[in-house]
């Protein structure tokens, strides 16, 4: 049972794998793009840099409402066609703005695979391995963000002055095999009941997924648990003020990390350092395996540590790393020397930030309006991505950045926000590991 579980979780989290991939893959086509259309650095940061975010954030906001009405499944399988569509367009691009179209589609297959994975997952999975059943999504971000810097590095003198399309259509392929795989997963039992009102084949897919007794249990606990109309129940109210203000916070942090800002202009922030153009995207690639190291060292822990733990670890970590960043762009310090904080500062958020967050905010909402709080807290996170992506190239821009001889204070800055994450976690984040769904909604106290 536990394989099964673990194989559709699996194929759910595959979701994470495009996410990645398509929201790094623009670092190695960013200065060819740039070149190509001359852009000013407002355009480029608004359209070709952010666009896709931009399409993330109304994703995330929104992606709550097909999760609710249509089922976590159909969402899945619909936000595959997106991330094909958008890969294929994107290559296809002949001008700045279609470009831009095509990465606004992508970024809506972001951010509503940012809601449905992480809920379809949370509510398949049983407390003792739903946070590194969940965080497998987190981890299929890293893969496909590795993949990407590697695939970027590969196509780089493939095709010239197009290395860039065939950097951004090969996604098309990984999105057609996802969206496959996705046909052949049930739906969530919670959604059945709490939406169709269908308990028969609620039942069938609790017992699919465990044993007839335990899926009668199971069965009857979530209609406990749920006595509202979840048709009905409102989520801005004071009774759900704890978990909003939880889920705020945390994606607020974890963008205020300066992650983004890293991951998507990890070549040009190297090359400031020094390096070649073609030794910054090579660098790119080891940051892309300590991602995805640390990621694995963080889905193991998740649920043996708890989520608190790693946010512990996590901060920090950020709070020394940005710092010594930022103390090497002020000195002037070897190239080398930074790429190592640069490293251990992608260690740190992927033990603590990136194991958790999807987790943690999946976790801490009620059945019946898990998918609007999943919403909440990702649509969170994408606006201050989208704000972060837009103003980069405003203080970085080579020619007109308002730190473009030395971008320390940016890192200086996030290292103090990360001081405060440090405090959220230690007087307010509340340990969610090894409680079920509808225990934790009484821990909270929510059922009242």
């Amino acid at each position: 049972m536990e394989s099964k579980i673990f194989r559709i979780s699996l194929t759910a989290a595959l979701a994470g794998f495009l996410f990645g991939f398509d929201t790094v893959v623009i670092s190695g086509a960013n200065l060819p793009i740039k070149e190509l259309w001359n852009t000013s650095p407002w355009f480029h940061g608004m359209f070709i840099m952010s666009m896709a975010l931009w399409g993330t954030v109304i994703g995330a906001l929104f992606g709550g409402i097909p999760c609710s009405k249509f089922g976590r499944k159909k969402t899945l399988f619909w936000i595959g066609v997106l991330y094909f569509i958008s890969a294929l367009g994107s290559a296809f691009a002949y001008d700045p703005y279609m470009f831009s179209v095509f990465r606004f589609v992508g970024g809506l297959g972001v951010g509503a695979s940012s809601v449905a994975a992480p809920i379809y997952i949370s509510e398949i999975a049983s407390s003792k391995n739903r946070g590194k059943l969940v965080a497998l999504y987190q981890f299929n971000i890293v893969f496909g963000i590795f993949i990407a810097f590697i695939s970027n590095y590969l196509l780089k003198g493939f095709d010239g002055a197009n290395d860039w399309r065939w950097m951004l259509g090969v996604e098309a392929i990984p999105a057609f095999i996802y969206t496959l795989m996705v046909l052949k997963t049930p739906n969530s039992p919670r959604w059945l009941i709490l939406r169709k009102h269908d308990e028969k084949a609620a039942l069938a897919v609790l017992e699919y997924l465990s044993n007839k007794e335990h899926a009668q249990e199971k069965l009857i606990e979530i209609k406990n648990t749920d006595t509202t109309d979840a048709g009905q129940e409102k989520l801005f109210t004071s009774r759900f003020k704890k978990p909003l203000i939880l889920a705020f916070l945390l994606a607020f942090f974890n963008q205020l990390s300066g992650i983004n800002f890293v991951l998507y202009y990890a070549p040009e922030i190297l090359e400031r350092a020094g390096l070649a153009a073609r030794e910054s995207l090579f660098s790119s690639i080891s940051i892309g395996i300590v991602n995805l190291i640390f990621t694995l060292i963080g889905i193991r822990l998740i649920d043996y540590l708890g989520r608190r733990q790693l946010m512990k670890i996590g901060s920090l970590g950020y709070i020394v790393s940005l710092a010594m960043v930022g103390w090497c762009f002020y000195s002037g310090a070897s190239s080398t020397l930074l790429l190592v904080f640069i490293l251990v500062f992608i260690a740190s958020h992927a033990i603590g930030q990136g194991a958790v967050i999807w987790v943690f905010i999946s976790e801490i909402f009620p059945n019946r309006v898990r998918a609007y709080g999943q919403s909440w807290g990702t649509g969170t996170h994408w606006v201050f991505a989208a704000l972060i992506t837009l103003l980069t190239p405003i203080f970085l821009d080579a020619d007109k950045g308002i730190f473009r001889d030395n971008p320390w204070p940016i890192f200086i800055f996030f290292a103090f926000m990360m001081v405060l994450q440090l405090l959220f976690v230690l007087f307010m984040m509340p340990e969610t590991k090894g409680v079920s769904l509808e225990a934790l909604e009484k821990k909270l106290g929510l059922d009242k």
